[in-house]
């Protein structure tokens, strides 16, 4: 199935289902504030558990890049996840060039790219072009020239063997329909010994599991180096070498 054909009126299913789990996990909470019965807060929350096991399953079943529709959840906060924590894992120095695989509107790569100057470069590839202009615009207000923007998927990236000193992914790669072949891709693209860093958030509909990952680092021949944050929200990184 393409990943189009799982997308209604803008959303993915598991947009839509992780929309009905927020809103039974408030109503559990409102439940109790005002006193209702025991039977409604057990409901709200039977029903929100089931809106984030179809989350999950949909989003395995018909992965699909969020939806430019989407993009104003880019602006909320990703605890555990910020450009600063990224850093202190990515450890980006200037002069170097990185990848960044999904930016978005560009929350991790107008920082990343600052901390590449002078002389670094930040590549951005994104499925989505409507994405990438949102990206281009805020880094012209910024006065930031160093990002280099362009349309791609991730299972056949456009870029020579050993192109990059690192790469990084942020909450994208349960998106790809075949995460393992996107691995792959970035061990051929990424230097041998580089860091390639994948972070992760429970909340995230795609969310990839720790168990998860070590799963696909294995199967695309990287090796996972170490895990940083809690189960709930972490950052992965791998080398290929």
């Amino acid at each position: 199935m393409a990943a189009s054909d799982a997308i209604v009126a803008g959303l993915r299913r598991q947009d839509w289902a992780f929309f009905a789990m927020m809103f039974c996990a408030g109503g559990v909470i409102t439940s109790f504030a005002i006193g209702d019965s025991a039977i409604v807060p057990v409901a709200y929350a039977a029903a929100a558990v089931s809106g984030g096991v179809l989350a999950r399953r949909w989003s395995r079943l018909h992965p699909a890049p969020m939806p430019h529709a989407m993009r104003w959840i880019l602006y909320l906060s990703h605890p555990g996840l910020s450009p600063r924590a990224l850093h202190r894992v990515l450890e980006p120095h200037p002069g170097e060039r990185i990848l960044e695989i999904g930016p978005g509107i560009g929350h991790h790569a107008i920082p990343t790219a600052r901390r590449l100057t002078p002389g670094g470069r930040l590549d951005a590839l994104d499925v989505q072009p409507e994405m990438l202009k949102a990206l281009r615009a805020r880094a012209e207000a910024r006065a930031i020239d160093n990002i280099v923007a362009q349309t791609g998927d991730a299972e056949h990236l456009p870029y020579g063997d050993g192109t990059f000193d690192a790469a990084y992914l942020i909450t994208v790669l349960g998106e790809i329909p075949h995460p393992e072949g996107a691995l792959r891709e970035l061990a051929r693209v990424v230097k041998r010994g580089g860091r390639i860093i994948i972070g992760e958030i429970f909340l995230d509909p795609d969310y990839v599991a720790p168990s998860r990952m070590r799963e696909l680092a294995d199967a695309s021949g990287l090796r996972l180096v170490n895990q940083s944050g809690t189960p709930l929200s972490y950052f992965a990184r791998l080398e290929n070498g």
